[in-house]
């Protein structure tokens, strides 16, 4: 490992806890829901990124294309001797573009990437710097609540925050604006966000995007069960769950669900915990908000952010979006 890479640890024992109330809540509640944060162990990263690879998943493509096309042009945007802070930041794929074109800019660059998984994160950690030089890697692992108490006792420095990938669409809208308010609410007049938003399309392309033939994002969404397992001493039989996703076209989103394929019981030991399934009852486990663009001046209105820039990929299947503070 670098020396120039440090890792900052969240607190571990109260994720355990939370994973397990968490579980423990959704699988009771009527109807049935699993948070779509515990995607996100080892496996589930792994398994995300294959996604990221797979011809239906266009969302990872179009960020990328913008990035490689303005990046320098985001960069020229930004103040001198920033610092990058990045909510979500799972293996920095696409991120190496951003940093690069900062590091053209500046002569040294702080690049603190806050994700769930630590695995990724070390990961991430070792490419990055083998890659570009003159990068310093403050990593934390804690989910995003977690982390905007750390961020919010950082040195003063300039910073631009990303938040890309569509990870924004994960939130309910309110739920996505009051979160983005949170985020703003330290940020000083020089400092920046920039946030991929992914836009609201036909369901020919976003129903394939994920539920790919190659059955990639269904082992995805069935790991949710197989990390259930494995950390809460369950009994899920993955054979009798089948991956479901659909597109409601008035709310303006993907839904992601776990269906089971006959009636049965789940024992999870750990818990102490019997869930009962009919056949066809199905667990919620993942929503993927679309935005029009009046919906994206909206959120951020709601935030306390007014839009500097706003670029789409060659077939306005996406945006990322630079926000500033209102005064």
């Amino acid at each position: 490992m670098p020396q120039s890479f440090t890792m900052i640890a969240g607190p571990r024992q109260d994720r355990r806890a939370a994973f397990a109330r968490d579980v423990r809540a959704g699988l009771t509640a009527t109807p049935k829901y699993l948070s779509c944060c515990y995607f996100y162990d080892r496996e589930g990263s792994l398994l995300f990124e294959e996604i990221c690879k797979l011809p239906e998943y266009y969302l990872t493509r179009a960020e990328a294309e913008i990035l490689e096309a303005h990046a320098d042009e985001i960069a020229a945007r930004l103040p001198a001797g920033l610092r990058v802070v990045e909510l979500g930041s799972g293996y920095s794929v696409k991120t190496r573009l951003l940093l690069a074109a900062i590091l053209r800019r500046q002569p040294r660059l702080r690049y603190v990437p806050v994700d769930i998984c630590s695995v990724a994160l070390q990961e991430a950690a070792v490419a990055l710097r083998s890659e570009i030089p003159n990068l310093e890697i403050t990593a934390l692992a804690a989910e995003y609540h977690d982390a905007l108490g750390y961020l919010k006792n950082l040195p003063p420095q300039p910073q631009l925050v990303l938040w890309l990938g569509s990870n924004v669409g994960n939130f309910h809208r309110h739920e996505a604006a009051a979160f983005l308010e949170q985020v703003r609410v330290p940020l000083t007049s020089l400092d920046r966000l920039l946030v991929g938003i992914d836009v609201r399309k036909d369901r020919a392309t976003l129903e394939p995007a994920y539920d790919d033939a190659r059955g990639v994002t269904a082992e995805f969404n069935l790991n949710l069960l197989a990390r259930i397992n494995r950390e809460l001493e369950a009994d899920f039989d993955l054979d009798g769950f089948r991956h479901r996703a659909v597109y409601d076209d008035d709310a303006g989103r993907m839904e992601m669900y776990l269906v089971s394929t006959r009636p049965q019981r789940v024992r999870l030991a750990g818990l102490g915990l019997d869930v009962d399934f009919a056949a066809g009852e199905a667990i919620h486990t993942e929503n993927s908000y679309k935005y029009s663009q009046a919906e994206i001046a909206a959120l951020a209105e709601a935030a306390g952010l007014i839009c500097e820039c706003q670029w789409l990929d060659s077939g306005g299947r996406f945006s990322v979006n630079l926000f500033a503070p209102k005064a």
